[in-house]
Order: structure tokens, then C-alpha cells, then sequence
């Protein structure tokens, strides 16, 4: 295990969004050195940066064309190197992000593996023995190659999905995991990490990490073969390299060789969902439905809904990884679109006093706002609103870019109140800097880092407010617009508050809408 994840918070970048440094109208590598001390300044001390390979960008960079070449638009090999050099010299951690399971339709092996007669390649991709052979359970297209067969996809139609082989071959064309052309991939695939690591990254995050082996087992052993494999040349050639999967099944993942996973359940009544977006979206993006979110001030949310799903990861990865707690990214409508800054605030004190390796998805800090009903852009459909640029200042393009307006890669918020870093940090009352003093206590408080170290304190069904200690520390939470308590043993010394709260005389009393952190000496009874 990378010692540096104990203490990381990671930074997510959407780098078309985040700043323009060479006024096209999109983000780049300068832009994200630009603002590396700002990112400092936050208090992360880790990058995670979504793809920036070169790309058709049908699906965002999700797409690759080249996994050893930076996308143009974004700079130069050099230029990703530098932002590696100049993050480390900061202290900053960088990861990639990883696609491993597909790539695009124009990637010079699926250009080769699509000829009539392939020379190479042949099986680098799924492909059928017959151009009218439609497999079962899987996505496919056909009628569009030299080559009389059809190809599996592994999201758009526009990916088709690299061959790792099947858990339980049925038909001729499908490969077993050990068939030499699926090692094959397994093998090009590690030397696509190797030269990024070489390069200077610090490791990355996969892509839709469980579905490389296809028709899988439900406990997904064949693609967790297939990642013991590279996480075991990772831990002879590159052991600081940290790797996190978007699996969502903690797990699961970490069995299978990740150092974290994401507990990210995009279904409605997952854990994770819960606490921050329990309600369904019109076919505007608004919400159709009331909010029973546990961080919402008048919702009915209940902190045993998340703690269900959560404890059973927690209990199964703490001795192998780690389970990282998000304030959102990329697929997600923010976690502002129905949460007001003092809701968020709160979220903020429970998600960055977790164990665990923490995520922040750029311009959650000052709270940016979903922007409902944009036109699809790159494949983002209802994503896209997630995905504006950065609001740094009250000027032009809200200093994202001097670009013309019209020539952003997604227009910025128009609102006259649209929140900006340059506003909030001059408030010292503002969220970002609340955030700040958050992220602070964490980096100052061992006990409040990736360890392992939860104890429920109170957590009863329906009930508020929501208690648990980690060390000497006792952290209580209350989202509710009315004042809570919970009988709780023990003295607390005040070591952080939003709102009232105070731990004394066997009561742990909490105001409305209040965070607070105390010190007590001993661990929880």
C-alpha cells in the first residue's frame, strides 16, 4: 500500500473545464499548472485528472485513440510531464484515468483487428464468428467493418471492448482468460501504465474496472484475476503507484487488487446516493420528486440507509484498502443542485472526517451549480451539466478563458450570483473557506486520515443526530432544522463547530444544522 494515500485528499479535474490557458475556449494542461497553488492552498495534495489521451472525444476522452500520446487540445507529452513535475514539487500526487476496457473505433489496433483479414490484432477486440451472429448479454454492432463479424461494445457504440476473455467460454469466438491473445491485451495494457508511470504520473484510476472479462462470474473473478495480475507487477516495478477502480463494490475491488474504490452507486437507493441525492430527475434534470437526502434540512433521510451499505464494504476492506467517500464528479449532477451552501457545508464535515481516501470534484468547493437541460456535449447527455468550466472571477467567462463566449467547450453559469473562488474567498463565512478549515483539520489530525479507525457512537434509525469517533476525536452531525441530543458517555475539549454543539454531562447536544468535533480522552465504551 502507497504510504502517501494515508494522508491524501485528491482534487478531481475535468481538464476541458477547469482553466483555459491559451484562450481556445478550453481547459489544458498550463491552465491546471496555473492553478496548482490554489489547489495547495485548498488542501489537497493529490490530482486525479479525467482522460486527457489523445481522442475522437465521442464519449469525452473516454475514447482513447493513443494511451501513450496527450489529446492536443490539452498540450504536448512535454507538457503533461512538466504538470507531473511541477504538481510533485508541490506536494501534489497526480493520477491518470485509465480506460481499460475499450477504446475508440479509430484506434490504430481496432483499425487493424477490423481489416477482412487481420495480420495483427485479431482477436485484441470481441469479436463474433459470423457477421449475422448477435451474442446474448452483451452490447454489440455490426454491418460496419471489412470484417464479416460483429464487434462487442463496451458503453457507446462508438467503444468496442478489449478482449480479456470469458469466464466461461460457450461458443468458439469466445476466449478463455489464459488464451494468449487476451494475455496479450492484459500485457499491452501494462505497458501503457509502465509508460506513464515512467513519465512521471503517480498511478491511476480505471474506468469501468469490472467489466473487462465478459459474462463474468457475479463475484466478477475473472476480471479480479485479471487485476491481481497488474497489481502485482505494480508492487514489484512501480510499489508507490496507487491505483483506484470505479467499480463501486469496494469489495469486490479491493479483493481484487485496488488500493480504493469509490463507493459511488449511481441507483437511487444505493448508500452512497442517500446522503446527498436521494430523488429522481425529470427529463429536464430537475428534480421530480422530494428529497429524502440525509444532508437535506427538511428531507426524512435516515444515516442507517448509508450505514448499511457502508459498514459491510468497511468491515470487508479495512484490513486490504481503502473506501473513498466523493462530493461527486463527472457522472453526476452536483451535489448543490438541492443542497443549499449550509446543507453542503455539513456534507463537507462528514465526508472529509471519514476514513478513507476523500474526493473533491472541482468547483464543489464553492459550490457550483448543475446547469439543467444543456445540449449533450461529448456524450455527456444529463451528465453534461456537471461538466461547465471553473468559476474563478467575476470577469470575462468567469475567468475560465478570454476566449469568446461562443467558443467554450460548455458555456459558463450565467446566473448574476453564479459563485466564484475569487467572491468566497474574500467571505470568510463562504464555503470555500469553510472547506478550507475542514481540510485543514484533517491534514492536521492523524486520527481523522485513511486509517481504519470508525466507532459508531450514535446512529439510530430515523433519528438525530448522527455520532461517531475516530481516536480521541467524537464527530457528531445535524442536518435537521431542529435542535438534537443523543445520551453519550464522556467530556469533549471543542476542536471545530459549525453551529452549536457541545459534548458534557452524558449529552452530546447538537443546534440546528450544526458540525462539530470534539477531543475526549480514551476511545468509545
Amino acid at each position: 500500500m502507497p504510504k502517501w494515500l494515508e494522508d491524501a485528499i485528491f482534487y478531481e479535474i475535468y481538464p476541458q473545464s477547469f482553466m483555459d490557458a491559451n484562450a481556445d475556449g478550453i481547459g489544458d494542461f498550463e491552465g491546471i499548472i496555473q492553478k496548482l497553488d490554489y489547489i495547495k492552498d485548498l488542501g489537497c495534495n493529490a490530482l486525479w485528472l479525467n482522460p486527457c489521451f489523445d481522442s475522437p472525444f465521442k464519449d469525452a476522452g473516454y475514447d482513447v485513440r493513443n494511451y501513450t500520446q496527450a489529446a492536443p487540445r490539452y498540450g504536448t507529452n512535454g507538457d503533461l510531464k512538466r504538470l507531473f513535475t511541477e504538481a510533485h514539487a508541490k506536494g501534489i500526487r497526480v493520477l491518470l484515468d485509465l480506460v481499460p476496457g475499450h477504446t475508440a473505433e479509430d484506434h490504430p489496433w481496432f483499425i487493424e483487428s477490423a481489416k477482412a483479414r487481420p495480420e495483427r490484432f485479431r482477436n485484441r477486440y470481441i469479436w463474433t464468428d459470423h457477421c449475422f451472429t448477435r451474442p446474448e448479454g452483451l452490447g454489440f454492432t455490426g454491418g460496419e467493418t471489412e470484417r464479416a463479424a460483429v464487434y462487442i461494445t463496451n458503453f457507446f457504440k462508438c467503444q468496442p471492448a478489449l478482449n480479456y476473455g470469458f469466464f466461461k467460454p460457450a461458443e468458439p469466438w469466445q476466449l478463455p482468460l489464459d488464451h494468449p491473445d487476451c494475455v496479450g491485451t492484459r500485457e499491452a495494457l501494462k505497458e501503457v501504465m509502465r509508460f506513464w508511470l515512467d513519465a512521471g504520473c503517480d498511478g491511476f484510476r480505471a474506468d469501468m474496472a469490472a467489466s473487462l472479462v465478459k459474462l463474468d462470474s457475479p463475484d466478477k473473478r475473472g476480471t479480479s484475476a485479471v487485476w491481481r495480475d497488474i497489481r502485482a507487477m505494480l508492487d514489484t516495478e512501480y510499489p508507490g503507484a496507487a491505483i483506484i477502480s470505479e467499480w463501486s463494490n469496494p469489495s469486490q475491488a479491493v479483493k481484487a487488487g485496488f488500493h480504493m474504490d469509490f463507493l459511488l452507486a449511481f441507483f437511487k437507493n444505493s448508500g452512497y446516493q442517500s446522503l446527498f441525492r436521494d430523488y429522481q430527475l425529470d427529463e429536464y434534470n430537475r428534480p421530480a420528486e422530494e428529497n429524502n437526502s440525509f444532508f437535506k434540512k427538511d428531507g426524512k433521510g435516515d444515516i442507517r440507509r448509508f450505514l448499511e451499505d457502508y459498514l459491510f464494504h468497511y468491515h470487508n476492506t479495512k484490513d486490504a484498502g481503502y473506501i473513498s467517500l466523493t462530493t461527486g464528479n463527472h457522472d453526476l449532477p452536483r451535489i448543490s443542485h438541492t443542497l443549499s451552501p449550509g446543507e453542503l457545508a455539513l456534507a463537507y464535515g462528514f465526508i472529509f472526517t471519514m476514513p478513507g481516501v476523500p474526493f473533491l470534484y472541482y468547483g464543489d468547493e464553492i459550490g457550483m451549480r448543475y446547469q439543467e437541460a444543456l445540449p449533450t456535449k461529448e456524450g455527456g447527455y444529463y451528465r453534461t451539466g456537471a461538466r461547465t468550466p471553473m468559476q474563478w472571477t467575476g470577469g470575462v467567462n468567469l475567468g475560465f478563458s478570454a476566449a469568446p463566449p461562443e467558443a467554450l467547450y460548455l458555456p459558463v453559469d450565467q446566473a448574476p450570483d453564479a459563485p466564484t473562488v475569487e467572491a468566497q474567498e474574500r467571505d470568510s463565512s463562504s464555503l470555500l473557506n469553510t472547506l478550507k478549515a475542514i481540510l485543514r483539520l484533517r491534514r492536521s489530525e492523524p486520527e481523522l486520515q485513511a486509517k481504519p479507525n470508525l466507532e459508531l457512537r450514535y446512529a439510530e434509525k430515523g433519528k438525530l443526530p448522527f455520532v461517531y469517533q475516530r481516536g480521541s476525536l467524537v464527530i457528531a452531525v445535524n442536518p435537521g432544522v431542529q435542535a438534537a441530543s443523543a445520551p453519550l458517555r464522556g467530556e469533549g475539549n471543542p476542536v471545530y463547530a459549525i453551529g452549536q454543539g457541545s459534548l458534557t454531562r452524558g449529552q452530546c447536544r447538537m443546534g440546528p444544522q450544526s458540525f462539530a468535533v470534539w477531543r475526549v480522552g480514551g476511545t468509545a465504551e
